[in-house]
């Protein structure tokens, strides 16, 4: 009963089927309680979601299992140091993290949003010790500024450690093939026996079942869903599904003696059964009828209930039979000879050369289960002569894994492939959290086309050319990852600022609605909303969109940005302040948050703490134009203008598409009185944006402290058919009205 319904509950969660799941499990944990089939109980109300009945149902527990998952229940609600001590007790200071690399990789969450980054540096690295193929833990180095190069991470090394982790798998599968594969010859026989009894089979079937249900128990939590199979006929394709033994195939069979006297004596039965096969008796099996299975097992007198396969085998001493014994993992290869070779063959044997226990699978009657009632068909079901069988065992040796075909050989190309594609894909990634963004683009594009074309590598190419101010093509590239993968949400939020920047007001209306109707759940949506009315100049609604972001995912820092950005707008700098601290908190390599707050200090005229921010913002994204042209005006501000030119220089040498640093720098020059310099800049300026008004009229203001009135009045007049904004209006218009006054030394930058 407790194996049928921990299958039930396997079912139900593989199927998505959640709440009969819970009710399964509730039903398990009534009749047979245990911290197991709690944990079994605490998983399916995880997936459902339902994280603070998971908490209650294993606080106080000390499983590793269950500690794993109380802390994971835990960092769902937010209880930061709950979590934190489940995974580390306190009172148990050398403790082992439970679950491995996960469970590192939970406490380096747990630590980054405790604002402990080396410590969290600290755990993604050792999870990705111990699971090279653990992607999340990289792309938090990567956030954290603290990945090394993708090369290094995803090299021999991790090439190794995963090429390990499948020789243990293997190996150990092996190990319980071979134990299964003999318990069952052993069962087998004994039902088969002259002296079988109804009783007997009663008390065998009852054990077997117990054991199947055992067994299966601890495999199913362990391994993952498993199917009840052991009512069908049995078949090494669910075997391999269900985790339990077929009976052998090769029942009643007796092998071929072409040397009747190379037993003697002294090669009893009995000793060939202890000698050889080595397998763990079932409990219920005593010695003296283990002695008489023995002797069934080996004797050639007696009649024979099946001789299907008895004979050929005396006509063909080459002909060999592969059976696929316990999960499908294991062989054995009979051809000819002796018994006792022939029994000794059924042994695993490593080859010389290889780490790996491999056999091959010889097709024929594989998980085909015997028949008394039909005919010899030996000599069709999979013989084979003495030279195959050596040229056989020259090829690559091969294991059936789950079904699949598993070879060194086949292992050694996937992991290379497999790590060749994750160290382009990682160093991509680590160079773009660098903001070292043309050197990404460049890393992306050596990826094959399928992978490129993917929603998460168009994202990521997105984002870069957002970062390089190329707002064109990275809105040529989001829309390409919304063709790829129009489900999902990855970028959205950047894409739609975007669309902001670009002043595309129906297509960041569309993607908005878009998003909502996918996920009204995602902040993602929320965010494109909010940039949607922002850019309608609906400032208060849009800031009510971006809180709405913020309320769904609480560790969403650019949705505080973006709440940072509207209280500015708005004049509200205490809220907005608070908005870029917040996210901060979640992430101190938020550069935007940086930057906000600069600007915040720069409009209260609080220099000092403008610079640092702005400088803060600088040492994390050292090739933004934008930051590096606040710096240098904030630099100017503090009377420290020639180092302000410099930046500005830098700033125009990052991106010449950028008219900011040029036209900063050009009021730099004005203020030092350097105007043919600024003239030469401004000049050079409206190739790049011959339609921004605010550089006409510097010129004109320029022209007019050089008293040449008729072109300071061509350049204003300029400016103003550009329709700038109504202050900028203002400004101009007086000047042109103190056009003729002496002396007169426009102070407006």
């Amino acid at each position: 009963m407790e194996a049928m319904l921990v299958d039930c509950v396997h079912n139900s969660l593989r199927h998505f089927v959640y709440k009969n799941a819970i009710f399964m499990c509730e039903r398990l944990c009534a009749e047979f309680p245990s911290e197991v089939n709690l944990q079994l109980l605490a998983t399916s109300y995880l997936q459902n979601n339902q994280a603070y009945s998971a908490y209650h149902l294993l606080k106080g527990t000390q499983m590793a299992q269950s500690r794993y998952l109380f802390a994971l229940s835990c960092f769902q609600m937010d209880l930061l140091n709950e979590a934190e001590s489940a995974l580390c007790p306190v009172n148990e200071p050398g403790a082992e993290i439970p679950n491995g690399a996960a469970g590192h990789y939970l406490l380096g969450l747990i630590y980054k949003y405790t604002d402990r980054r080396k410590n969290a540096a600290q755990q993604f690295k050792q999870s990705l010790t111990i699971d090279p193929l653990l992607w999340s833990a990289y792309e938090e180095l990567c956030i954290l500024g603290a990945a090394e190069e993708a090369i290094a991470v995803f090299g021999e090394t991790a090439a190794l450690s995963i090429q390990k982790q499948y020789m243990q798998q293997l190996s150990t599968s092996l190990g319980l093939n071979t134990y299964n594969e003999e318990r069952n010859l052993t069962s087998t026989k004994t039902t088969n026996s002259e002296d079988y009894s109804p009783r007997q089979s009663k008390h065998t079937h009852g054990h077997g079942l117990k054991d199947i249900s055992g067994n299966f128990h601890s495999h199913g939590l362990n391994g993952g869903a498993s199917n009840m199979t052991f009512y069908n006929t049995p078949s090494p394709v669910a075997a391999q599904l269900s985790g339990m033994a077929p009976p052998p195939l090769f029942r009643n069979f007796q092998p071929a003696v072409p040397n009747q006297n190379s037993l003697t004596t002294d090669s009893s039965p009995k000793s060939t059964v202890n000698s050889t096969i080595q397998a763990p008796r079932r409990k219920f099996v005593d010695e003296g009828k283990l002695r008489k299975i023995s002797g069934r097992l080996f004797s050639d007198s007696g009649p024979r209930r099946s001789s299907r396969l008895s004979t050929d085998s005396g006509a063909n001493t080459n002909a060999s039979v592969a059976t696929v014994s316990g999960n499908g993992n294991n062989t054995s290869k009979y051809l000819g000879g002796s018994k006792l070779s022939s029994l000794a063959l059924r042994s695993v044997t490593l080859r010389k050369g290889h780490s790996w226990a491999n056999e091959n699978i010889i097709e024929g009657v594989r998980g085909e289960p015997f028949d008394d009632s039909r005919p010899n068909t030996a000599s069709t079901t999979g013989s084979m002569s003495s030279t195959d069988a050596k040229s056989c065992d020259q090829d690559d040796e091969t294991m059936s894994v789950g079904g699949t075909s598993l070879s060194v050989q086949r292992i050694t190309i996937g992991v290379s492939e497999i790590l060749c594609l994750l160290r382009t894909l990682g160093e991509g990634c680590r160079l773009s959290y660098m903001y070292r963004c043309q050197e990404a683009l460049d890393t992306y594009m050596k990826l094959p086309h399928k992978h490129y074309n993917t929603g998460w590598v168009l994202s990521q190419v997105g984002k870069a050319y957002f970062e390089l101010i190329d707002y064109l093509e990275a809105e040529k590239a989001f829309r390409l990852a919304r063709q790829a993968s129009p489900y999902s949400l990855e970028g959205m939020d950047i894409y739609s600022t975007v669309l902001y920047h670009l002043k595309e007001d129906m297509k960041l209306s569309y993607l908005a609605q878009e998003l909502i109707s996918t996920d009204r759940l995602a902040p993602q949506s929320w965010c494109a909303m909010g940039n949607c009315y922002s850019l309608q100049k609906d400032h208060e609604t849009a800031l009510k969109n971006f809180l709405r972001a913020v309320q769904l995912n609480p560790r969403f820092a650019y949705a505080h940005t973006l709440c940072g950005h509207e209280y500015t707008t708005l004049e509200d700098f205490e809220n907005g302040m608070k908005s870029y601290q917040n996210a901060l908190r979640v992430d101190t390599r938020h550069y935007n948050a940086w930057y906000g707050l600069g600007m915040i200090y720069l409009r209260q005229e609080k220099l000092e703490f403008s610079e640092h921010h702005f400088r803060m913002a600088f040492l994390i994204n050292p090739s933004s134009s934008v930051i590096m042209s606040y710096l240098g005006t904030a630099l100017h501000a503090l009377k420290r203008s020639e180092e302000g030119i410099e930046i500005m220089e830098q700033a125009i040498l990052a991106d010449r598409k950028n008219p900011l640093p040029m036209y900063q720098k050009a009021n730099i020059l004005v203020c030092l009185e350097r105007l043919d310099e600024a003239l030469e800049v401004l000049e050079e300026l409206k190739e790049y944006a011959p339609s921004e008004s605010s550089v006409y009229a510097l010129m004109g203001r320029i022209y007019k402290r050089r008293n040449m009135h008729d072109k300071a009045m061509l350049h204003f007049g300029l400016a103003l058919d550009m329709k700038p904004p109504a202050t900028d209006v203002a400004a101009i218009k007086a000047a042109m009205e103190k056009l003729h006054v002496p002396d007169e030394i426009d102070e407006s930058p």
